[in-house]
């Protein structure tokens, strides 16, 4: 038995956010019936073909879900959703804000009816203040969050190269949605739950933002290195594979200079006897460890930070990822049907070991539209009517 056997999550959503998060909760057992729009469906089904002609956000988020293509402007719409949310616990919605309002789907108009379900609304500023109705998409979270003015190098600002605002919002989402499930098993009552893209980043941000507490400098962009730790960041191997190492103390130091500098002396230079004297002259630092490791393969200087202890990592391509020996010694990979056949998936990290996650098909734009329906009480007849009028 999962946790969430039983449990039916009704999603009106698109991109990458909610489809994350109801996502997350099929992995734990619960039905969650996609609403998508007729012909088109979620728009990040176009972002691009990359999986076999299948978009690679969409394959990510929305395995093991049922599509149901429905037109919510139709006159039959409202009637199909209340049959829907008559067997619902969750409602989760990222539509533009004011839409789920004027579809009657609010907590306020739900809860009158169905007073244990929990309504989850995500949007980029929340459903109040000045900024509710200013379109988000994740690069302007994570503009305005402050994420990009401390990521990338001195001289150029950077993204995250994945959704991350969408994703902390989604993980936000998520987790909310257990607390308040778990809440419901003790009172009865449901929830309304508004999460903010906004919120989500900002609490994210939480260390930048006391470390420039009351006006005081934040923390420079460092690119792929540390702001104010050194030797911390990427160098590059004899054989131009990059390797990341990070030193926290000076028996580290010590043991750097000694074992894979195979220079000890280092040690008590005068330039570099203290983090602080190493940050300031990292440029000398830096091109005695860049003709150090210029005579080196990756694995060798692997190899000599392993034994001196020192933490590091390989940068890792994506090729690389897939094939990641530790990902494979844990059997962290399986495979999900698509509409393209079937593709690769990583099990979801982290889940109790008193269970197996639902790992079903990736559903191909309204393909459980007719057997939803039919469980509704509608016939053939109508189904086949509401197909011919554009409704689903």
């Amino acid at each position: 038995m999962r946790p969430l056997d039983g449990i039916t999550v009704v999603s009106l959503e698109h991109a990458i956010a909610a489809p994350f998060c109801t996502r997350q909760l099929a992995d734990l057992g619960a039905r969650v019936i996609k609403i998508e729009r007729p012909k088109v469906g979620d728009f990040a089904r176009g972002y691009d073909e990359r999986v076999d002609g299948m978009s690679s956000h969409f394959a990510w988020t929305n395995r093991s879900k049922e599509s149901l293509a429905l037109d919510l402007k139709h006159q039959e719409a409202p009637a199909i959703l209340q049959k829907i949310l008559d067997k619902a616990d969750v409602l989760v919605q990222n539509l533009a804000p004011g839409a789920a309002d004027r579809l009657g789907l609010s907590y306020e108009a739900l809860s009158q009816r169905y007073p244990g379900i929990v309504v989850c609304d995500i949007s980029g500023y929340g459903n109040d203040g000045p900024y509710r109705d200013k379109k988000a998409y994740d690069l302007l979270i994570q503009a305005e969050s402050g994420f990009v003015s401390i990521t990338g190098t001195p001289e150029s600002p950077s993204k995250a190269g994945c959704s991350i605002a969408d994703i902390a919002a989604g993980m936000y989402a998520y987790t909310n949605i257990l607390a308040a499930l778990l809440q419901r098993g003790k009172t009865g009552k449901g929830a309304h739950i508004d999460v903010s893209m906004l919120e989500s980043m900002v609490e994210w941000m939480s260390y930048p933002l006391y470390y420039a507490f009351d006006g005081a400098t934040p923390p420079p962009r460092a690119g792929a290195s540390h702001a104010t730790i050194f030797p911390y960041g990427p160098f590059t191997a004899g054989d131009g594979k990059t390797i990341i190492l990070g030193l926290q103390n000076e028996r580290e130091w010590e043991a750097f200079c000694r074992v894979v500098l195979e220079r000890p002396e280092l040690a008590t230079d005068a330039r570099f006897v203290t983090n602080s004297l190493r940050a300031k002259s990292r440029e000398e630092l830096t091109q005695i460890i860049t003709d150090v490791f210029s005579a080196l393969s990756i694995d060798q200087v692997v190899e000599r930070l392993e034994r001196a202890q020192i933490a590091n990592a390989r940068m890792n391509d994506m090729r690389d990822v897939w094939n990641h020996p530790q990902l494979k010694a844990r059997e962290r990979w399986t495979s999900v049907s698509s509409p393209v056949g079937v593709i690769p998936a990583l099990l979801p990290p982290g889940l109790p070991n008193a269970f197996e996650p639902r790992m079903d098909a990736i559903p191909a734009l309204g393909e459980h539209s007719e057997g939803i329906l039919r469980e509704l009480g509608y016939t053939a007849d109508d189904v086949s009517r509401l197909r011919t009028e554009g409704a689903i």
